[in-house]
């Protein structure tokens, strides 16, 4: 053993401390911590294979956003010479893909001006108010696409309504259509902000039972999707601690 040791170090070390700000900063099932800090070497690298490598597939928008700069900056200069809804629509996604929201609401604003007659496109101004933290500007824009379609983007514009009711204080105006769309939406996105709207009207066992909905629901989705919808879980754990405490 002490013949190979010297073989691991200070790799040994090094490959810890490396999984160690991976689980941090990504959160996967606490189990990993132990299997990192007590098995050396061999419990980081096993981890690293289990829980790090599947994750490079999610920094495919980290490449993806460098397309997007460059893209970014040709549309803008077409919006030079041609002004239209359709140049400005699609620089809006190109700034709501890369998170810069205010300049993506700005983009649609201008897309509505020039043409008002599509759904896709107050629903795009409307996440890109959401991504904002602005809930009540994405109000109106939500109601108009529910109006025009229940169904839309798979009940999701009527769930984000509905959190958008509820996280302005509209309780009431939330409720029902919360109760529509979880019949139907098993989305963690739903379910959490389901769980959230029930715990902010103090019904915290309905809330808790829609958090154990979420969890289970973690459990039977594969591998990709738990770690693409990893924020949601994190959210429902920290809020079923919140409602243990009081």
């Amino acid at each position: 053993m002490f013949g190979l040791s010297h073989l691991f170090y200070p790799w040994g070390f090094l490959v810890q401390i490396f999984a160690i700000v991976h689980f941090v900063r990504r959160r996967p099932e606490n189990y990993w911590f132990f299997i990192i800090f007590f098995g050396g070497f061999l419990g980081a690298g096993v981890y690293i294979v289990a829980e790090v490598l599947p994750d490079l597939g999610l920094l495919r928008g980290v490449f993806q956003g460098f397309g997007r700069r460059s893209r970014i900056q040709i549309v803008e200069t077409q919006i030079l010479d041609n002004p239209s809804a359709a140049n400005y629509e699609e620089l809006g996604e190109l700034y709501k893909d890369q998170g810069e929201f205010a300049q993506a609401r700005e983009a649609f604003n201008n897309a509505i001006a020039a043409r008002s007659d599509s759904i896709y496109t107050f629903y795009s101004r409307a996440q890109s108010s959401l991504g904002l933290n602005d809930y009540a500007g994405a109000i109106p824009d939500l109601e108009r696409v529910v109006a025009a379609d229940r169904k839309f983007d798979y009940y999701r514009a009527g769930g984000l309504l509905a959190d958008a009711y509820a996280k302005t204080g509209q309780l009431e105006r939330a409720e029902p259509l919360f109760v529509e769309v979880a019949q139907i939406s098993t989305t963690p996105e739903t379910l959490y902000n389901y769980a959230s709207f029930l715990a902010t009207a103090n019904r915290k066992e309905e809330a808790r039972e829609w958090l154990q909905k979420l969890e289970a629901k973690k459990r039977t989705l594969p591998r990709y999707m738990q770690r693409r919808e990893r924020p949601w879980f994190r959210k429902g754990q920290a809020l079923l601690k919140v409602l243990a405490a009081t």
